[in-house]
This record gives structure tokens, sequence and C-alpha cells, in this order.
């Protein structure tokens, strides 16, 4: 569904009973909500309603020209909220939908029940600017994803996964090259100039941080920092996962996603 916000539109899908806790869930970068198929169902199952929303400029919702921030993109959230009359919700963020989800609780603190943030950064990457600029400057000159899609899909997941699961592989890759440019680029923008470092510490949410133990870009070290500055929070890993192990792992982080989640879902 498309829902119309400041003179553009962002895609996103909401399933299940009107009655039940509602979970948010943002997704990576060069993703969509599709990025979390593999959770829609158990947590339909286990009670909950589900909104996936697409970022700007990914899947199918409008880019907007220009450099995003971490605030603006947690505003979008904020603002479907609002518009679908959902006053509280429980939230799942991977990737740089984790910052997102650093940055509405730090914002929108108190529309949330409890947060899930994985494979994540708490900050900006230190020492990576050269590798990011390289990507980005690729993006811009071929005017699309392709050229990184192979790459990206590597450290996303684990070298077994493309031969045992080949058609969620090339769903995916397809995924990361539809992204449209100007969205990739303001996402990278927004990855670039964060650092919530200093205010984790007034963050009064339940949270749950967990990581891929082999997950390069995002690493269970930063994964760990989060969940010391958070008061309360606590980390989980996942043993020899990449970056998306939501999906290459559906069952260990269904686990753990619906444990924490029946743990908070009669919280309000």
């Amino acid at each position: 569904m498309l829902m119309p916000l400041q003179g553009r539109r962002i895609h996103y899908d909401l399933v299940g009973p009107e009655t039940a806790p509602t979970v948010c869930i943002t997704h990576s970068l060069a993703s969509d909500g599709g990025s979390w198929a593999e959770q829609v169902q158990p947590l339909l199952q286990a009670g909950f309603r589900v909104l996936r929303l697409d970022m700007r400029g990914h899947g199918g919702s409008d880019p907007v020209a220009g450099d995003y921030t971490m605030a603006a993109l947690a505003d979008d959230v904020a603002q479907v909220l609002a518009s679908l009359s959902l006053p509280r919700v429980h939230y799942i963020g991977l990737s740089i939908g984790g910052m997102i989800g650093q940055a509405f609780a730090l914002g929108h603190g108190d529309r949330l029940i409890s947060a899930m943030w994985c494979d994540t950064m708490p900050a900006s990457p230190s020492g990576m600017r050269a590798a990011w600029d390289e990507r980005m400057g690729i993006v811009r000159q071929a005017g699309s994803l392709e050229p990184i899609g192979d790459g990206t899909m590597e450290r996303w997941f684990t070298d077994a996964y493309r031969g045992q699961h080949p058609g969620r592989w090339k769903e995916i890759r397809d995924t990361i090259v539809a992204t449209t440019p100007a969205g990739y680029l303001g996402c990278c923008a927004a990855i670039l100039d964060f650092d919530f470092t200093p205010r984790l510490s007034s963050v009064r949410v339940s949270t749950l941080v967990v990581c891929g133990s082999d997950d390069a870009g995002t690493p269970p070290s930063e994964n760990r920092k989060i969940a010391s500055l958070v008061p309360g929070a606590r980390y989980e890993e996942i043993a020899g996962m990449r970056h998306f192990p939501n999906v290459e792992a559906p069952d260990t982080f269904n686990r753990i996603m619906l444990g924490w989640l029946e743990a908070h879902k009669h919280a309000r």
C-alpha cells in the first residue's frame, strides 16, 4: 500500500488483526520490506500485527533528492504510524533499520513498547569512509546498483547460502539492483553522519540487540557496544551468520525474536 507523505509516497505492508499488538519493521540499505518475509507468518501466528515499511527510494517508496539523516528517516516512520493511528509499537530494525530504530527511540521513545536492533551500529563506521566513497562513486557513475550487487550479497550472506537457496538469493539480489540510486545515496549520507553513542544512555525502552557472529560490516563488537550503552539492554549473537541472520538462519532468529516479543507482548 502507498501512503502520501509530503508530496511523495511511502510504501508499507500492514497485516494482522487490528486488535493485536503491532510490530513495526525497518530494513537494511538497498533492501525493502520483503527482506523480512521469513518473519511475517511466525509473527502473525504468535498473535502480532505486522507493519513493514520501505525507506525513501527503496522498494515501493519514492526517492527524495539529496542527503538524508537518521532523524528524518525516523520521522518518516513516526508519520506513517500517526497516519495509521498506531500509538505504540514494538520496533525491529536491521542495519540502517536498526540505526533508524535508535533515532526513533531517541526522538519518539513514547511511541515504543520494545525495541530490537539487529546487525547495526551506534555511530558512523570509523575507518570505512574510503570504502563507502568507492561504492557511492560506482553507483553514481553507473546510475544503478547493478555493479555492487554481487559484492553486497557476499557481505550479507555466507558462501553456502547461494547454493542452498538460489531462488531467495536471486530475489534479494534483484531487490538490491532495483533500489533507486537517489535512495541508496541519500541513506549512505545518513550512515556516514550520525553518532548516537553519547545519547543511548537516555533510552528508556526495553531493548534487545542481535548480531551475526561473522558480520564484518556491522560487527558484534559494535552491537555489544549498543547493548552496553542502553540501560538494561540485552545482547544475543547468532553463530556463523553474516549481515542477514533473519533470512539465512530464520529458525534461530525467529526463536530469539518471538521470545523477546512474547515477554513484552502485553506491555502498553
